[in-house]
């Protein structure tokens, strides 16, 4: 159960971060007279407002696995799962947030990407495995 509680806290954390540099990037391009809603999706603003989406798309669904399975499962199962789902979540971030642009598609982010849909649907077999 500490891995779970551990990894909510890092992406708990994680939204918290990414909503502070939207807000960051916001307020800096608001004094450059930027537009606050950018549609280019190379612009850094554009950039940050997705990674931060994206990670409040999938990290309260996990959270709620991670101490589901946590609590309820095998630690042999649960840790691996919660740490992997995790370490994808991270590295999904990093790579948006380095990227030319949102459609601009690295080898990394395909699998961290792919790594969410593999270890939240893994998790999700594993609490119904603890039934």
């Amino acid at each position: 159960m500490t891995t779970a509680i551990i990894c909510t806290a890092i992406l708990s954390a994680m939204v918290f971060v990414l909503g502070f540099n939207v807000s960051r990037l916001r307020g800096a391009t608001a004094k450059a007279g930027g537009s606050q809603q950018p549609r280019d999706p190379s612009d850094p603003l554009f950039i940050a407002v997705r990674s931060h989406g994206n990670q409040t798309e999938y990290v309260p669904t996990l959270i709620v696995l991670f101490l589901l399975v946590g609590a309820r499962g095998s630690a042999a199962v649960a840790v691996p799962l919660i740490i992997g789902a995790t370490a994808v979540r991270v590295l999904h971030a990093y790579n948006m947030l380095t990227s030319k642009g949102i459609g601009h598609m690295t080898p990394l982010r395909l699998v961290s990407a792919i790594g969410t849909y593999v270890f939240g649907v893994a998790l999700a077999v594993a609490v119904l495995c603890t039934l």
